[in-house]
């Protein structure tokens, strides 16, 4: 039997034939035995019979075996209740269905799989297990399975995250307590077996940590989630390895026995988390950790190395203790290792003596007591203290002692406080400020020590250097926090370290090839001066008062000379190249710029004061000329993660050199790019780099002197802006980081004294280019890319449950936070200023003319399209701007809006438009006159898009609000509907009834008298619309369109809100869920606040609560294509002039004879005309429908369709097998007068008034079936020529189909007659 499974699930297809044969002869064998049969005595056999249910699995088994074959057949065979099978059968199945290539099969066989557990009726069964750890969870590898299904909100858990959760927890609570541990082992090591993707590893995660608190993994377990954790750093996407690092240490503490491990294994898994994605002190996650070691404490397994030999448990204190201990003690044989130790260590010890003080606070909350001793805190800090005490005095202290406490120092000075209102709420890290405190004069005067004399002398000194410079900024925080009369000690150290720096680079060295030693001290010497002035320039300066050694090393900077030392004095012998020596000169050259940096931003001129140096004779302007020449060098020669300072540099000189250096300027630009954009498959190191530059090339003074110019430079900059849209279109986020400086930069200027520049808002009217493009920014994404945004935003929408999204950075990286930004910077515009009037009514022009071209380039275009998605953009961009338009302006631009309206818009286009247009009707009544004139145009411009004037007349009420004489304005709107309310299209007759419903509602409440006349009238067509009766869908439409929320809810005045704009109206109209923005991301986006008077935020709850209709509107303007293949509506028939008709050729019967003879097939008695359509695509399909039904002919009206590439795609060479007959639409009226003269019956495809129902009628043998055109129908003068019109029965609402489609359905309904009467006859 187990052969026969396995044949069952074989790839090959004659394998599993030969299975199933086998099974089916089997099961065959033992119902006509009538017995009770068992292959196995055992309760688990895998096939038995019994004569009790014979009946009961001869029904069941054929049905079984026949859906091996058929697999979407499966989901109503395997029945959840019922178990006459050994599970075993059941797994051939859903193996057969996870590894189908169809990946709908293998979604539908998983969660039918999974939904089996929500019953619990469950055998426990080996192969269930297995099919789990090993198909299921290949198959679950998959990330497109964990998508939102369409109905799901955005932010929503995908339904297969939901049943995995669901099925995890009951399977493991249903398995017997001896199989639970293993069972789990198995399905975590799986997990760490192959290279799984972000998105299952973190579903896969969140299961297990939903699995309910059970104590089953031991060390081993502990081991393999720590694995696990290793695979998810595979992924670059850091919010969802963040969330799925949290999931994993929600496991540990759930399903760790504790009395297995040991804190070792414990912190070493702790520290597998990383603080900046998942674990960090300010936490919920890190309370929960807490939490949970103040539980279990004293109960974990003693460590194996544990001094306490006498105890079987250990208590996280003796833990931290033995381990501060062990960190600080050093090997005699490793105490001068030239090596830095590894970081980890140090990471180690300085999270778990937080962990353990945090317990320790939460112990003595839970007793109540008030005032805390810190007696186990103090105890943790004083092996380190006392090392840190002697630091200054002791200098035979082992180099690896201080190294480690120095690293042990600087880990819990980067420490963060807890989640609480601000830092002196915190007692733990208080109490470690004021401890550390203490030591500073010590440590100080070591790090002054090492840093300026001899003592460091390698390159692995060098991490040393890196190590004592990071920890001055530190120290300078901890005495402004804690003690601020240990500031003088900072000041004197910060002087000394200049002084011995500038010494220690100034000296010269009588050896024509300098030593290592000295290199490594001029190295050294200075990254000291690079640290001191990024601490002199983060705002310091001013808690540390002027330093006297600050001209010198200003003076120092300005006469050195650029990237020299790189080709002459830090030139090595061969015995340091293999040390990395490389990457030493680049960051000594770093330094320079860094330290130039400083001194640009701090004198406005180089060499200022020292006129007695050999600099003396340049001038500024060559002086600067000189260094950015260097600068060009430098970026040639550093490594690309090291290039910012050279970026900061060229921010302040290049505004100085454009005038007179414009050429060497752009090269700056041009380098900075290529260097940029190189970098941009480079994760870890581009976002700086970008930033940096973004920095540098927007830069205020850089925009405004380029602007001023208009040269080369600032055609460059524009070059660069589309650049850098063009490269957010494949890297997400580009376009979000220049655009967010920008507007910062303009609407928020910071005081900058180098800056001449007093308005830093114009460079926002010269650059508006920028503000254009991100108004319309925002890619259709692909599916993959579309679904990781998904998850992204469902665990986003987890808030502070899940710890990734506070500790994980905010990036602003998605595409909407562009819109938001441009937005919000729109929104902080006043209208009364007189350079942001200017812009916003320059942005409003440049947004008319985007959207004219859209409609220019694509005629048509389809619903969530690119281009409806631009134009829909543009719209709800021009609406936030209208309330800050003055009338003048209004006025001149008003006319192109209307203009708009005639374009082919889409619905959501649609709306904006109306909107827009009643709101500036609202606000300036006198420009009713210019609306009037939209309703004068020629019947063919205005037939396709008067729905949008006439739902403008809808709102009637609301524009009249602020016009005192509402009588003459309500008589000229009566008169315009009116008119329309006679239309031949049904969609037009419908928006002109919703509009006269509205306007004779309010003559009726203002009694105008002039209008009783038309009462009657119009009183009993209201009244007959509302009680109209027949078998069509008017009645339906007509209450459908009153419901529409456009109509029915939608108030363009109280509703103006941004939530209206770019959500709640997107989402009624059906657009793509991408382009919906909710408020919330609004909120999220911090960079840009709104004003605090800002009151247009949210829609009324009766127009949020709303779902999306079933009626939409969309326009077709002149220039669009069939209005037959519309989705939306289109005319039913147009009464058109009568054509002139010319007698056809006498030989076309004979062209027809000859060319059926010729395709020797035999002549039928049904002929299609298609004499009126001239579409190559309905042609061709209609060719091959009715050569497939055998019809006798196909008329056209020209044989040069058949040419026709898009013909042929469709036609496949059916009009090689099929006769075509060529009538011109002038000949057809004779034609059809001949056809009748030989007896056939002319059938009219048409929705006329005395139209058969297609299921109705009954075709006569000779009939030729004439289909209309795909515009205007089967016109007049040839609908008195019919004999009978037929239509096709519909229930939807759109009011016709396809030509084609229509007549592929006439065609078959008379082939499916006359095959039934040839039957009967033959009978």
């Amino acid at each position: 039997w187990r052969l026969v499974q396995e044949g069952l699930t074989e790839r090959d297809g004659l394998c599993r034939k030969r299975a199933r044969y086998l099974l089916k002869r089997a099961l065959d064998l033992s119902g006509s035995q009538r017995a009770e049969l068992r292959c196995a005595p055992d309760e688990c056999s895998l096939f038995w019979w019994s004569a009790e249910k014979n009946e009961q699995l001869l029904h069941l088994c054929p049905s079984w075996i026949d859906v091996l074959p058929h697999l979407w057949k499966s989901v109503p065979i395997l029945d959840r209740r019922c178990w006459l099978f050994h599970p075993s059968w059941h797994v051939c199945i859903y193996r057969r269905m996870l590894e189908s290539e169809n990946k709908t099969l293998t979604k539908e066989g998983i969660l039918h799989f999974l939904e089996l557990y929500e019953t619990k009726h469950l055998p426990n069964s080996l192969d269930f297990s297995e099919f789990v750890i090993g198909p299921l969870m290949d198959a679950l590898s998959e990330s497109s399975l964990y998508s939102r299904t369409p109905g799901q909100s955005v932010g929503s858990c995908p339904p297969l995250g939901l049943r995995l959760q669901k099925f995890l927890a009951t399977y493991f609570t249903l398995l017997p307590e001896e199989e639970k541990g293993s069972f789990l082992l198995k399905f975590i090591q799986k997990m760490t077996s192959r290279h799984w993707c972000a998105v299952p590893i973190l579903f896969l995660s969140m299961a297990l940590a939903s699995i309910p608190a059970c104590k089953v993994l031991g060390a081993e377990g502990l081991h393999a989630l720590r694995d696990v954790l290793q695979c998810t750093m595979i992924t670059h996407q850091i919010l969802l390895r963040g969330a799925a690092q949290c999931c994993l240490l929600q496991t540990a503490m759930h399903l760790t026995d504790v009395e297995k491990v040991s804190f070792p294994e414990v912190s070493s898994f702790l520290l597998s988390l990383r603080p900046e994605e998942s674990l960090r002190r300010d936490t919920l996650l890190w309370t929960e950790l807490c939490s949970w070691l103040q539980v279990n404490d004293r109960c974990f397994r003693k460590s194996v190395t544990s001094d306490f030999e006498r105890q079987e448990t250990s208590s996280l204190c003796q833990y931290v203790h033995s381990l501060v201990g062990e960190y600080l003690k050093t090997a005699a044989s490793e105490r001068e290792n030239c090596f830095m130790p590894d970081w980890f260590e140090a990471k180690l010890v300085s999270t778990m003596i937080l962990l353990a003080a945090d317990v320790e606070q939460m112990k003595n909350k839970y007793s109540g007591k008030s005032n805390i001793e810190w007696i186990e805190l103090e105890a943790f800090l004083n092996p380190l203290l006392d090392v840190l005490m002697k630091l200054g005095s002791n200098a035979y202290i082992p180099t690896l002692r201080t190294d480690k406490s120095l690293q042990l120092l600087l880990k819990l000075l980067q420490t963060r406080w807890l989640k609480c209102s601000n830092a002196q709420d915190d007692e733990v890290l208080l109490f470690i400020w004021k401890s550390l405190v203490t030591p500073v004069e010590s440590i100080l005067e070591f790090v002054l020590r090492r840093l300026t004399t001899n003592e460091l002398s390698t390159v692995g000194d060098l991490d040393r250097c890196d190590l004592y410079l990071a920890l001055i900024p530190e120290m300078v925080n901890l005495c402004l926090k804690v003690n601020g009369k240990k500031m003088p000690s900072i000041k004197n150290f910060l002087s000394s370290l200049i002084n011995a720096s500038i010494h220690n680079l100034q000296e010269r060295n009588s050896e024509k090839e300098p030593k290592v030693k000295e290199q490594i001290r001029k190295v050294a010497g200075m990254a000291s001066l690079a640290a001191v002035c990024e601490i002199m320039g983060g705002k310091l300066e001013v808690h540390l008062e002027p330093l006297p050694s600050m001209d010198a090393l200003k003076k120092f900077i300005s006469l050195s000379q650029f990237n020299e030392n790189f080709s002459n004095s830090l030139d090595l012998c061969e015995e340091t190249a293999s040390q990395g020596w490389g990457k030493v000169v680049a960051r000594y050259v770093r330094d320079q710029w860094i330290c130039l940096c400083f001194v640009l931003n701090s004198f406005p001129t180089l060499a200022q004061g020292y006129e007695e140096t050999s600099v003396k004779s340049l001038s500024t302007v060559e002086r600067s000329k000189e260094i950015l020449q260097f600068a060009l060098e430098a970026l040639s020669i550093l490594p690309s993660d090291q290039v910012s300072p050279v970026f900061d540099c060229m921010k302040v000189l290049v505004p100085k050199l454009l005038d007179s250096s414009e050429a060497l300027c752009v090269e700056a630009f041009d380098l900075a790019w290529k260097i940029t954009s190189s970098l941009s498959n480079t994760q870890l190191i581009f976002w700086a780099n970008l930033k940096a530059f973004v920095q540098f090339i927007f830069d205020t003074e850089v925009l405004a002197v380029a602007a001023s110019a208009k040269g080369q430079a600032y055609a460059k900059i524009k070059e660069i802006i589309f650049k850098l849209i063009d490269l957010s279109t494949t890297k997400t986020g580009v376009f979000n980081v220049a655009l967010s400086h920008c507007c910062q930069c303009w609407i928020f200027p910071s005081v900058d004294e180098r800056s001449a520049l007093r308005n830093a808002f114009l460079n926002a009217g010269s650059y508006s280019e920028l503000i254009t493009e991100a108004c319309v920014f925002g890619t259709v994404f692909r599916r993959d890319q579309r679904h990781i945004q998904d998850v992204h935003a469902f665990i986003e929408n987890l808030g502070e449950k899940c710890a990734a999204n506070v500790v994980t950075e905010s990036t602003n990286r998605d595409d909407h936070y562009v819109r938001i930004c441009a937005v919000k910077f729109l929104c902080l515009l006043d209208g009364s200023n007189i350079s942001h009037k200017t812009f916003m009514e320059d942005i409003f022009i440049k947004l008319l003319d985007k959207d004219e071209l859209v409609s220019r380039s694509r005629t048509r275009y389809y619903a969530n399209s690119l281009q409806h998605r631009i134009k829909t953009r543009v719209w709800q961009t021009l609406l936030v701007l209208l309330p800050k338009l003055n009338q003048n302006f209004l006025c001149g631009t008003l006319d192109r809006v209307f203009q708009a309206g005639f374009s082919n818009n889409q619905a959501s286009v649609k709306y904006f438009i109306e909107w827009i247009v009643i709101l500036c009707l609202h606000k300036y009544p006198q420009f009713l006159d210019k609306f009037w004139d939209c309703f004068g145009y020629d019947e063919e411009k205005l037939k396709k898009s008067i729905c949008t004037f006439l739902s403008v007349l809808a709102h009637f009420d609301i524009i009249l609000e602020n016009t005192s004489e509402k009588k003459p304005a309500l008589k000229k709107a009566l008169i315009v509907v009116l008119q329309w309310c006679f239309s031949h299209n049904f969609s037009v007759r419908l928006y002109a009834l919703i509009a006269l419903k509205k306007i004779w509602g309010m003559c009726r409440m203002l009694h105008v008298e002039e209008f009783e006349a038309l009462t009657p009238v119009i009183e009993s067509s209201l009244q007959q619309v509302e009680n109209m009766h027949g078998t069509g869908n008017a009645k339906r439409n007509w209450q459908r369109i009153q419901d529409h929320f456009f109509f029915a809810t939608f108030h363009p005045v109280d509703d103006y809100s941004l939530e209206t704009i770019f959500y709640t109206l997107p989402r009624l109209s059906e657009l793509a869920e991408d382009e919906w923005i909710s408020l919330s991301k609004f909120d999220r986006f911090t960079d840009i606040p709104l004003p605090a008077a800002f009151q247009w935020c949210r829609s009324r709850a009766e127009l949020r609560d709303l779902k999306p209709s079933d009626w939409s509107q969309q326009d077709m303007g002149p220039h669009s294509a069939e209005a037959d293949s519309q989705t939306e509506w289109t005319d039913v028939q147009k009464k058109i002039i009568p054509w002139k008709n010319s007698t056809p050729s006498l030989d076309l019967e004979t062209a027809f004879e000859d060319r059926a003879a010729k395709l020797g097939k035999s002549n039928s008695r049904l002929i299609v005309v298609a004499s009126l359509i001239d579409k190559p695509t309905n042609l061709g399909g209609l060719c091959r429908t009715s050569e497939i039904f055998g019809a006798s002919a196909l008329v056209v009206g020209s044989l040069h369709y058949i040419q026709d590439k898009q013909f042929q795609h469709l036609s496949v060479s059916a009009e090689q097998w099929l006769p075509l007959v060529e009538v011109k639409p002038s000949q057809l009226v004779d034609y059809l007068q001949q056809k009748k003269t030989e007896g056939y019956t002319i059938i009219g495809v048409e929705q006329t008034a005395k139209s058969f129902d297609l299921t109705e009628y009954c075709f006569p043998e000779k009939s030729l079936l004439l289909l209309g055109n795909e515009h205007e129908g089967i016109p007049a003068n040839l609908i008195h020529h019919l004999d009978v019109c037929v239509e096709i029965p519909q229930q939807g609402i759109i009011r016709s189909l396809n030509v084609h489609v229509s007549g592929a359905l006439l065609i078959w309904e008379y082939t499916r007659q006359q095959v039934i009467k040839g039957d009967t006859n033959s009978g």
